[in-house]
């Protein structure tokens, strides 16, 4: 009951915080409409509770939301359960099909993780104190191909899944007219492994948003190399962010 009920609060936290305020979901609308519009086929993964998923919606795209999360994933079926529009897969993402063990973060739900190497970096991080992993649970998963493959072929992927990242783009040969793939500081070789990965993809263009500000850095594309170099750059106070890619 105890274990219900922190998933419950922290369920409500992330609804608080990612549904209430009108300037950021101006700002994600903004930014996503760089790479989205009405009729294309969105990948959520990562989805959460979903506030990017209405992002997608109100530029009028098709989406496809991935969370592996039991309680996240239920509340994405309660939001979204009269949008034909949207389909929810409880599964989570990496480069096989198969099943894998999720750390879930009961009071933080945005940082549960199927990478035990993002826990570890995470443990004692300036930023990242009080975080807890204390219950995990065995999800189905499925490859970015295998979605593909069920759903289509997206115009966007977005990736947003606490160090397992490269895992996901591991299972990609199909790649998509964009992406974009969640960093962290404490966790800047992931980031890395995942520009390598694009590179070899096709992706040629790139660049980044901090935190949640959903605007885009450099004013510009940029290569891969240049991108790394931004990143090894970045202070460990910038936390976390989000890297764009596009091909050609």
């Amino acid at each position: 009951m105890l274990t219900i009920l922190r998933s419950a609060r922290g369920v409500a936290r992330s609804l608080r915080l990612y549904y209430g305020d009108r300037a950021r979901r101006a700002a994600m609308e903004r930014l996503y409409s760089r790479f989205v519009a009405a009729g294309d086929l969105v990948f959520d993964i990562g989805a959460h509770v979903g506030d990017r998923v209405a992002a997608f919606r109100r530029l009028g795209a098709r989406v496809v939301a991935v969370e592996p999360q039991p309680a996240l994933a239920w509340t994405l079926r309660l939001i979204y359960a009269r949008d034909r529009a949207v389909t929810v897969e409880r599964c989570a993402v990496g480069r096989a099909v198969g099943r894998v063990t999720l750390r879930l973060n009961l009071a933080n739900p945005t940082v549960s993780t199927a990478s035990s190497a993002f826990v570890e970096a995470a443990h004692n991080a300036p930023g990242w104190e009080g975080q807890r992993w204390s219950a995990s649970v065995d999800v189905p998963m499925l490859t970015l191909d295998a979605l593909i493959a069920r759903h289509g072929a997206p115009r966007f992927i977005k990736i947003d899944v606490e160090g397992f990242e490269a895992e996901a783009l591991a299972g990609l040969t199909r790649p998509a007219p964009a992406l974009s793939f969640e960093f962290t500081t404490i966790q800047r070789a992931v980031a890395l492994a995942c520009l390598e990965r694009c590179a070899a993809l096709g992706y040629r263009a790139f660049d980044a948003a901090l935190g949640e500000n959903q605007r885009l850095e450099h004013g510009r594309w940029i290569t891969a190399e240049e991108m790394a170099r931004w990143l090894e750059a970045l202070p460990h106070a910038a936390n976390s962010g989000d890297i764009y890619a596009m091909l050609g």
